[in-house]
Parts: C-alpha cells; sequence; structure tokens
C-alpha cells in the first residue's frame, strides 16, 4: 500500500511539472507582457524596471526554474488585466466555486444514486421509465439553457430565488462562505440544480447498466440459489461491485465540474473561478490562466489519487494483487 501511494505521488509529480511546462508557454506567445502593464506614458526606465522585478530578463530555463518553484509556493505572479497578486485573485474566487461544486456534487450523488440503483432493481417500473425519460432530457439539453429556463421560472415567473450572484456571504478571515447565510443558500440552488442535473443523470444511468450488469452475473445467481434475501443480495452484493466503475466516473465528473463549470457561472454571473477565467481570456492575462490550469491539474491529480486509494477499500481483489497474493 505505501509502494503503491508513493508510485503515484510520482507519477503525479511528473504530470504537474508537464503541465507547469504548458502553463510556462503560454507567456511566450503573449508578446511583451510590459505593453499590458504599463500606461503609454512610461518611461522606458520603468519598463525595464517591471521587467526586472517580473524576472523577464532572465534566460528561458531559469524563467521555468522560477515559475515552477514560485507555484509550488502559490505564487503566481502579477495579473495584467488588475496588476494584483494572481494568488490573491485566486483565493477571492476560489471559495465560490468550491462551495459551488460541492452543492453539485452531493446533489448528484444523494439523488443520482439511489435513482440509478431503483432502476436498476426495478427495470420495467412506471416510476422506473419516468426517472430514464427525465434524465434523458437532463442529458440532452446544454447546460446554458438548462440555467436560463430554472432563472425564467423559478427567478422571473415565480420569483422564489435570486437569479445571480453570490448573495450574502460570510468572511471567515481566510474563506469567505455563502453556507451560513439564508440568502447565500438561496442564491446557490439554481446554479447548483444546473451544474448537477448533467452529472447526476450520467451517474444515474452509470449505477443502473453496473447494476443490470451484476445482476446478471453467476455470483449472485448463486447467492439467490443459497437463499439470501433480495436486500443482502441487492445491497450486499450487487451494489457495492458496481461501485469501482462509478468512483472512477464519479472522481473525473468531479473534477470536471471544477474545470467546467464556467458556463454556469457565467449564466449566473457567479463570482468563482470559471468567471474569472473568461474575464482572463478576454484580456490575455496569461498569469491568470496558467494559474487556472496549473490549480485545475492539480484537484484532477489529488482526486486521482483519492479515487485510486479508494478501490482498495472498495474492491479487496486489488489488496490481494498488491500484495501478492494473486493468481
Amino acid at each position: 500500500m505505501f509502494a503503491f501511494v508513493i508510485q503515484r505521488l510520482f507519477q503525479a509529480v511528473l504530470v504537474m511539472l508537464v503541465v507547469a511546462f504548458v502553463s510556462f508557454s503560454l507567456f511566450q506567445f503573449v508578446g511583451d507582457p510590459i505593453n499590458n502593464m504599463v500606461g503609454q506614458d512610461a518611461t522606458q526606465e520603468q519598463r525595464e524596471a517591471l521587467r526586472e522585478r517580473l524576472g523577464l530578463n532572465d534566460p528561458i530555463p531559469i524563467q521555468f526554474v522560477n515559475f515552477v518553484g514560485n507555484a509550488a509556493q502559490f505564487q503566481f505572479g502579477l495579473s495584467y488585466r488588475l496588476g494584483i497578486p494572481v494568488e490573491d485573485i485566486i483565493a477571492q474566487r476560489l471559495p465560490a466555486t468550491i462551495e459551488l461544486v460541492l452543492v453539485s456534487a452531493i446533489i448528484a450523488l444523494v439523488v443520482g444514486v439511489p435513482m440509478g440503483v431503483y432502476t436498476g432493481l426495478n427495470r420495467n417500473s412506471p416510476i422506473s421509465k419516468v426517472f430514464l425519460t427525465v434524465s434523458l432530457i437532463g442529458i440532452s439539453l446544454p447546460t446554458f439553457l438548462i440555467g436560463i429556463l430554472l432563472i425564467l421560472i423559478f427567478g422571473v415567473w415565480l420569483a422564489w430565488l435570486p437569479t445571480f450572484g453570490r448573495g450574502g456571504t460570510i468572511d471567515l478571515g481566510w474563506w469567505e462562505t455563502s453556507f451560513l447565510t439564508l440568502q447565500g443558500w438561496r442564491s446557490l440552488v439554481l446554479p447548483a440544480i444546473t451544474l448537477a442535473l448533467f452529472q447526476l443523470t450520467l451517474i444515474m444511468r452509470l449505477v443502473r447498466a453496473e447494476m443490470l450488469e451484476v445482476l446478471r452475473t453467476d455470483y449472485i445467481k448463486f447467492a439467490r440459489a443459497r437463499g439470501l434475501s433480495n436486500r443482502a443480495i441487492n445491497f450486499g452484493h450487487a451494489l457495492k461491485n458496481t461501485l469501482v466503475p462509478v468512483i472512477t466516473i464519479i472522481g473525473l465528473q468531479i473534477g470536471s465540474l471544477l474545470a467546467f463549470s464556467i458556463i454556469t457561472e457565467t449564466v449566473f454571473a457567479w463570482p468563482g473561478m470559471g468567471l474569472l477565467i473568461i474575464q482572463a481570456i478576454q484580456f490575455a492575462d496569461i498569469p491568470v490562466m496558467s494559474s487556472y490550469l496549473v490549480l485545475i491539474a492539480l484537484f484532477f491529480v489529488v482526486i486521482n489519487l483519492i479515487v485510486d486509494l479508494l478501490y482498495y477499500v472498495v474492491d479487496p481483489r486489488l489488496r490481494v494483487e498488491r500484495g501478492g497474493g494473486g493468481h
């Protein structure tokens, strides 16, 4: 187990170095960043001082080493657009995205897994057909359209929920949260449902397909022949064996929620990382873009590591194989 974790950590470091190289390469294709950071009336001495301060006079390999070293300390330089440290901007925006993704992932799991189990166990029931029809609609409609429809129904026609912004937040010093205010929760409902709907339907259909596949296997038939109850077979054997591929997809989808919440945040003017990267692209703010790329890659690496470790918990065959007991 320890060797497995070390191996995964080594692979994670290699991945992050490759991503850092790609992120650093962005700086080489935008011309002179000094022109974006100073006004037209800046003197040559001021330009040269800023260039020296940013390390742009160093050789390219030295700049890359400095970039990796600074990124390891969560320092990404100055934003070309705002002129303030990128890490400060990320610290302001990241809590909004993480809270939105967290609520969306919980909705997708809490609703999607039971729906998948139910439709797998009761494939011909009317409720299952309703679930599948709704899921087909949810997986077919684009995210922006779902968001606009929710805004129209619950924000404009019914006037039940806010349609933009984060609502009330409380500053905890190191984290600005909307979890501690009613207005924050009301503002969170519509974007969280919008972001969760596609993942929910995907998880439901995946769990259903895996349940149907497992219920046809010989060991399930043998369990029935032994006289085990349906509850023990369905939840003690079938559901447990569907979790390995489900965990993989869920892990990747949570990473996708973090990386691709851009559309949802834009539709609801949610002040998170997605909206930040859209603004950064519009102004060619390369430090923000490169830091976003590194940060998202780090999230994917950490999530994949957690998924690999969960395999050991769910599937005992992996523990046997890694322990040398496999044949």
